[in-house]
């Protein structure tokens, strides 16, 4: 179907037709997609690509597939909004055992259903200012009840004005509580901050994309949301840093020693610090437990939550359900999503530990499509499938991703100067290329310098092996690598060949080569 003018998104059609990606699939099951060639025959291509880490169980899972058409048949509700979702909370139950599990404690997380990752970062980014809003009204009560009892206590004579403390010898009680509730007012109005890692992807939408590294999405929307500091990735001294210098702190007053004096209380600046265990569009660059100790002993000391963005790397992809579980990092949030709908379902969680859970976050924060019948049952059908024979799944993704990363190791060995690192986890791997900014061929040094090299590289890789895959956006020399846990030997073998061939265009910057397959058909 070709319509006579393209109004959909017509520019990603032209950057995609550039690279030679402008494919309409027809069809797709496991690790294989499909398109209809001009004689009508179908062309089979190996997909790496894996909806973005959402096919964990490949295209169009039968179990899946017979599960959906059989809820379909019996009518099963859909939108059943405001009345009991068992379902959903099976799901979170579910959650929560896996947690446990993989994380220890028993600490319950309560579960906030939500459509797409975007809007589980969001929900759980929502949760964590009312939550922080919360403390800070707690806060400044206390300290407005503390002026109060200071304000009768020098009223009745049991307590003075301490000498050091302003107004005393002008102003009187009047002038210092002025000066606590003027001062406070000022710091009360700083907005909240948000902590980010460097090269951390968490949507597009108006408060994730504050959270995204990535300036060319953030900077078209500096007025609309949050302000976020970048931590450098592996640097815990920059973190500390800048949690010096931005904590916050409230006047107060106490009564000591029959003196009423100054002080200074802790005031919740912070709302959350959120990462990815591995980061997806940044470059498929992993989190070291290490690092991630620093960061919980930070967010402890300075008392602000870590949200765990699971939404790539979650639902056993790392060889683990959740990622995080690798570096020893529990969060206080967790959002899941993408592998969740098992390929099929749009859906995704946004949990959070008891500890910090606002029951009142449940009135102000909804969804029309969120917890629904048909995804909350897909959803836990996916989990049932992957936690079956005690994590098969988990297991096959390690040994499976393993053996991917032996391939692509072995190519970049081969390739030194083509290649400068293989990274990742499990089955979630990044294949980094030099850059080719002074390149001998024309086309790779073009590309290169329009930040479009790993784009052509991905376009070679289709019309030359029928193999997809794509950049990392973020990072756009590397190529990434999350298929599903359906891979086999001889299509990791395939991938290493046209990785060979491509390397070797690079290499001998064969120009013809590189452009002259150009046909889909």
């Amino acid at each position: 179907m070709s319509p006579e003018r393209e109004l959909a998104e017509p520019h990603l059609r032209q950057v995609l037709a550039m690279a030679g990606l402008d494919v309409e699939y027809t069809r797709a099951e496991g690790n294989l997609m499909y398109w209809t060639d001009g004689n009508g025959a179908e062309v089979p291509v190996l997909d790496f690509a894996g909806g973005y880490g959402s096919l964990m169980l490949g295209h169009n899972p039968p179990e899946i597939i017979a599960y959906a058409k059989e809820l379909l048949e019996r009518q099963v509700p859909v939108h059943a909004q405001f009345s009991r979702h068992p379902w959903a909370n099976e799901v979170a139950t579910a959650l929560n055992r896996v947690i446990h599990r993989e994380l220890g404690g028993d600490e319950p997380y309560y579960a906030i259903f939500a459509n797409t990752g975007a809007e589980a970062i969001e929900a759980a980014v929502k949760h964590a200012e009312m939550d922080r809003g919360l403390k800070a009204a707690a806060a400044l009560d206390a300290v407005a009840r503390h002026v109060e009892e200071a304000r009768a206590a020098v009223a009745a004579g049991t307590a003075a004005l301490d000498a050091a403390a302003d107004g005393a010898a002008t102003g009187g009680f009047d002038a210092l509580a002025d000066r606590v509730a003027r001062e406070n007012a000022e710091r009360l109005a700083r907005p909240p901050l948000f902590l980010a890692l460097e090269g951390g992807f968490h949507g597009k939408l108006l408060g994730s994309v504050q959270l995204t590294h990535n300036e060319s999405y953030r900077l078209p929307f500096p007025e609309l949301a949050a302000r976020t500091r970048f931590v450098p990735l592996g640097e815990p001294a920059v973190l500390e840093k800048i949690v010096a210098e931005e904590s916050g702190r409230l006047l107060d007053v106490e009564i000591a020693d029959g003196r009423v004096r100054l002080t200074e209380r802790a005031f919740p600046v912070f709302c959350a610090f959120v990462l990815e265990p591995v980061q997806g569009e940044g470059g498929i660059r992993a989190v070291t437990p290490e690092f991630a100790a620093e960061i919980q002993r930070v967010a402890r000391a300075a008392d602000f939550p870590v949200i765990v963005d699971e939404i790539q790397t979650g639902m056993g992809r790392s060889g683990a359900f959740f990622a995080s579980s690798h570096i020893g990092l529990r969060g206080d949030y967790y959002a899941l999503a993408k592998s969740l709908g098992g390929g099929i379902a749009k859906t995704s969680v946004m949990l959070v530990r008891q500890e910090r859970y606002r029951p009142e976050f449940e009135v102000v924060h909804s969804s029309t499509f969120a917890k629904d019948g048909l995804s909350s049952r897909i959803a836990l059908k996916v989990l049932e499938l992957l936690e079956a024979d005690n994590g098969r799944a988990y297991r096959t993704a390690a040994e499976v991703g393993a053996r991917l990363r032996a391939v692509l190791e072995s190519v970049a060995a081969e390739f030194p100067g083509v290649v400068r690192e293989v990274r990742g986890r499990g089955l979630m791997l990044g294949f980094e290329f030099f850059d080719q900014s002074d390149a001998e061929s024309g086309t790779l040094r073009e590309l290169s310098r329009q930040g479009f090299l790993g784009y052509g590289l991905a376009g070679y890789l289709l019309r030359r092996h029928r193999i997809r895959t794509f950049p990392t956006a973020s990072a756009v020399n590397t190529l990434r690598f999350e298929p599903s846990i359906l891979l086999g030997d001889a299509e990791i073998d395939r991938l290493g060949t046209a990785l060979r061939d491509v390397c070797a265009v690079v290499r001998d910057q064969d120009e013809q080569r590189f452009t002259g397959a150009n046909d889909h058909d």
